[in-house]
C-alpha cells in the first residue's frame, strides 16, 4: 500500500535522510537537520515521504511562497526518489499528491528547478507530469 505523509519531528525527518542525501549529497546529517528545522520555523517548509508500506521511497521538500511572477504558489525545493526505486512511479505519484495537497490549500501553482545535469529528471518532469521550462535559476555564492 502507497502512502503519503507529512514529516513533522526530527524523529521522521531523520528516517528521511537517506533518500534526501541522494539528493544533497552536500548535507551531513546533523547539517540537514537543522537546515529542516530553521525551514520549518523560518520559511514554512514541509516534508513529505511517499512510502510503500512501511518503505520510505520517495520524499520531496516544499514552501508556500508569494513572487510577482506567479503570485501565491508552491516551490518544491526537494523532490527524490531512492535511487534503488526510480522507475516505477512513485516520483509521479507524490507530485500527484503535491499538486492536490497544493490545490486544496488554495495554490494555483506548483514551480520547482532542477539542475542543469539531471537530464532524466527534465524529461519526467516535462513528459510524465506536464510541467514546462520557463525560466533558468542563477546563483551566486557570496564571499
Amino acid at each position: 500500500m502507497v502512502v503519503v505523509h507529512e514529516l513533522k519531528s526530527e524523529e521522521e525527518w531523520r528516517k528521511a535522510y537517506s533518500v534526501m542525501h541522494q539528493l544533497r549529497t552536500h548535507l551531513d546529517l546533523k547539517t540537514y537537520l537543522e537546515l529542516v528545522a530553521y525551514a520549518c520555523r523560518h520559511g514554512g517548509y514541509r516534508l513529505f515521504a511517499l512510502y510503500e508500506g512501511e518503505k520510505l521511497v520517495s520524499v520531496a521538500g516544499l514552501m508556500p511562497m508569494t513572487t510577482l511572477y506567479y503570485g501565491k504558489f508552491i516551490w518544491i525545493g526537494d523532490l527524490v526518489t531512492d535511487e534503488r526505486m526510480r522507475s516505477k512511479g512513485y516520483g509521479s505519484r507524490l507530485l500527484d499528491f503535491i499538486h492536490t495537497w497544493a490545490a486544496g490549500q488554495g495554490y494555483s501553482i506548483v514551480a520547482l528547478s532542477s539542475g542543469l545535469q539531471r537530464k532524466e529528471a527534465h524529461r519526467f518532469y516535462r513528459e510524465k507530469m506536464g510541467y514546462d521550462p520557463v525560466s533558468y535559476v542563477f546563483k551566486n555564492e557570496l564571499g
